[in-house]
């Protein structure tokens, strides 16, 4: 059986709100191009982790918090 050892990954919060934005979107569009549905779990578990972790996606300002994070994680235009 293979080895299920854990990892850590640091994100900061902006960081974390941008990839769960682009996880759910990616989950809700149902858009699957996995080469194995282990693809599929592996990013399904990713999101039920950050979901647990990130208060601001039930907040009524969930989408201004979410644009300000985007400005912050993006690079800068030159």
């Amino acid at each position: 059986m293979p080895s299920l050892e854990k990892i850590a990954i640091e994100l900061s919060n902006k960081e974390a709100l941008v990839l769960f934005e682009f996880l759910r979107r990616f989950d809700d569009e149902h858009t699957y191009p996995f080469a194995d549905q282990a693809e599929q779990r592996v990013l399904w578990n990713l999101e039920g982790v950050l979901e647990k972790q990130l208060v601001e996606i039930f907040s009524p300002l969930y989408g201004k918090v979410l644009a300000e994070a985007r400005e912050q994680v993006r690079d800068p235009v030159d």
